[in-house]
């Protein structure tokens, strides 16, 4: 049970316009400040202080990213179970709350221009800049090795870019898919599956942040190299999470956490690298256990990028 005083200091922060607003906002998926000005139409050192109230209360969890900081709502405590309490009371028909939402839809499909723009642009050479600062190699060789030499009847790759991991992987599946929503990077998918003769596979053009479910269901989804493109990698996870067959496994492949703003003010990067902390309770909300999880060093000291690679499965 909580404290008389803590309980008081809870429902002051969620008790006020704004910031049950930005409550709302969070139940949706993680944003930075930056965000949730642009969708508030309010000044930043205005909503900076309704987070940090509502972050000291216990309802949101700040989860600071180089020069960025993203929130999301509080997993556990007090204040985890009134925000939830709250949210579930919230009027989606409210005039404001409409606009909110509306303004939220197109910051997120700004931030997915933005990035289809910067793959368009590189589309010709992604493999050669993914070889500057991954140890691909020892990478793909995990992935292959975290099918356990199973071969499956469907598998998805999800943000398939060039086709790369249908490549790998095309001895361990029946069925390949590969989706993703640049143009440039399909027909580059396409070229690679038919010069290297992989007839079981296919790529489509499709927004893996709202998954047609048509695609599935799939024994394995792979991701690999995506999440960080996304400003909240938890609700990405969760509409993969749709696609899955009962008992069927992902394997997910992203940065670890670093300090390398130059990845996101040059290469659309939204998130400096995945935690094992955030994939636990991301693959949690989902529905998902973290089986197993290696790490790959990067090769160059200067850049320090680690490579991680989880191994998602379905308990339910």
């Amino acid at each position: 049970m909580a404290e008389l005083d803590e309980l008081v200091s809870v429902l002051k922060a969620a008790g006020e316009g704004t910031r049950l607003r930005l409550l709302a906002l969070l139940a949706d998926g993680d944003h930075s400040v930056k965000d949730l000005t642009e969708i508030l139409k309010q000044s930043q050192p205005r909503v900076s202080r309704h987070l940090k109230l509502l972050a000291d209360a216990g309802l949101i969890e700040r989860n600071a990213e180089g020069a960025w900081a993203y929130y999301g709502l509080a997993q556990d405590g007090h204040g985890a179970a009134l925000a939830e309490w709250l949210i579930e009371r919230v009027d989606d028909r409210d005039a404001e709350r409409r606009r909110d939402v509306e303004r939220q839809q197109a910051v997120r499909a700004n931030q997915q221009a933005r990035a289809g723009e910067y793959f368009a642009k590189v589309a010709g050479s992604w493999d050669l800049l993914k070889t500057l600062h991954v140890p691909e190699e020892a990478v793909e060789a995990a992935v292959v090795a975290a099918l356990g030499g199973r071969h499956v009847e469907t598998l998805i790759d999800l943000g398939t870019g060039t086709g790369r991991m249908l490549e790998v992987l095309a001895g361990s599946y029946k069925r390949g898919i590969g989706i993703d929503s640049s143009r440039e990077m399909l027909a580059v998918a396409r070229s690679r599956l038919a010069t290297a003769g992989i007839t079981h596979a296919q790529v489509r053009l499709g927004d893996i942040g709202d998954v047609d479910l048509a695609a599935g269901p799939a024994d394995v989804i792979v991701i690999h190299q995506v999440l960080h493109y996304f400003d909240d990698p938890g609700r990405m996870l969760a509409q993969a999470r749709r696609l899955l067959k009962p008992g069927g496994e992902m394997i997910i492949v992203d940065f670890a956490p670093h300090d390398l703003e130059f990845l996101r003010s040059e290469h659309a990067h939204r998130r400096l690298g995945l935690s094992q902390l955030q994939m636990s309770g991301w693959a949690a909300t989902a529905g998902l256990e973290v089986e197993a999880v290696r790490e790959f060093p990067g090769e160059s000291s200067e850049r320090g990028l680690t490579v991680c690679l989880w191994r998602l499965s379905d308990k339910t």
